[in-house]
């Protein structure tokens, strides 16, 4: 098993951008090393722990007995708090060789923009305590930017998150609140928020409500449209669009479907306003770059980001959080992400390979278990 490992890992290394392993020292993940021998046996101890989601206790116990490294589980602790810019370094290059993976958007080059989202996560154990993950991701990298771990006491709010001037901050309907989009847009950034009926008060140009239902009835199934509006800023008013689609009878349908089992899940009667307006994808934003459509399409590129971390929370063991303080929950966020990557090249590798040359790939993504430990 030992030998088959060896053979594994360098087709795992020939994945990886030139000049990774300068990079650890730069970046500053072995820059208090002393027990790694190098980046190469840093990243295979890193990738173990959090690709086979052992405990720190038993990864050092398999890189002792793979004669890797000789370090305590605080050690390891340490270099993961420490790894997670390097990390970060290499998923950011993995999405640049793959450029379908990068989201493209001329109008809006050289600004961030961030997928802001939360997750509950649990500690593993027979007493599990319950947090809330906050984060934000750069849609066109999967750079994780920032991550907040809290109690599941503190809401979902774009509140949380520091801004830079330009950035775009995209967002589902649990961020469309006045107080968090105020706060992008009070830092020079922009908001893309997925709309509900209620949490976000609009005015239309004459400053009566916005009536959304009424407007939305305006399209044609598979139609897009957009409606200018007014909100109540922290120093005034502030112009945004709203843009929305309707969905098809089908997509419609299978929406209604899905809010009525949310429904009897949490034992509510649902509104007819609001299954009404599962109908529709209505968004609000500040960018006037981009139009109806391409707003929308901006919006599901945030989908697409969500998508990979449900995948992650099945797969790669996302559900149970290891790490408490921010800059530990960072780097191991980061270093799931650079799993996820991994396993996709290998598997997109593993196509151009003879099955009876490389019989490893004939496994599929069970080959990524053995390349990583």
């Amino acid at each position: 098993m030992t030998q088959r490992l060896d053979e594994d890992w360098p087709k795992l290394l020939a994945l990886l951008p030139p000049g990774w392993e300068a990079k650890a020292k730069e970046l500053g993940a072995l820059k208090f090393g002393r027990r790694f021998s190098g980046p190469e046996s840093l990243l295979r101890t890193l990738l173990m722990y959090l690709s086979a989601d052992c405990s720190m206790v038993e990864t050092v116990q398999r890189a002792r007995a793979g004669d890797w490294v000789e370090l305590s589980d605080v050690g390891l602790l340490k270099r993961i708090n420490k790894s997670g810019a390097w990390l970060g370094w290499i998923t950011e290059q993995l999405i640049q060789q793959a450029p379908t993976m990068a989201m493209a958007c001329p109008a809006l080059q050289g600004r961030r923009l961030l997928a802001a989202d939360g997750s509950v996560v649990a500690e593993p154990g027979a007493i599990t305590s319950t947090w809330r993950l906050h984060y934000t991701m750069d849609i066109s990298t999967l750079r994780c930017c920032e991550v907040q771990v809290t109690s599941t006491k503190t809401g979902e709010s774009l509140a949380q998150f520091a801004v830079q001037q330009g950035d775009v901050f995209i967002a589902d309907r649990g961020f469309a609140n006045r107080r968090g989009v105020n706060h992008v847009l009070d830092a020079g950034g922009d908001i893309l928020v997925r709309m509900n009926l209620r949490s976000l008060p609009l005015r239309d140009e004459q400053g009566s409500p916005f009536e959304q239902l009424a407007q939305l009835r305006t399209l044609q199934p598979g139609q897009t449209g957009e409606w200018p509006a007014v909100m109540q800023g922290s120093n005034g008013d502030v112009a945004v669009r709203v843009c929305a689609y309707r969905k098809t009878d089908e997509q419609r349908m299978d929406g209604e479907r899905k809010l009525k089992r949310i429904g009897q899940k949490k034992q509510k009667q649902l509104q007819p306003q609001t299954m009404e307006a599962a109908g529709y994808v209505v968004v609000v934003t500040t960018l006037d770059c981009l139009d109806a459509q391409g707003v929308l399409a901006l919006y599901r590129h945030r989908w697409q980001v969500e998508l990979a971390f449900k995948r992650m929370k099945s797969l790669l063991g996302l559900s149970h959080l290891r790490k408490k303080n921010p800059e530990g929950a960072k780097a191991w966020l980061q270093g799931k992400l650079l799993v996820a990557c991994l396993i996709e090249r290998l598997i997109a590798a593993g196509e151009h390979f003879s099955p009876v040359e490389d019989e490893v790939f004939e496994r599929g993504s069970g080959a990524t278990a053995l390349s990583l430990a």
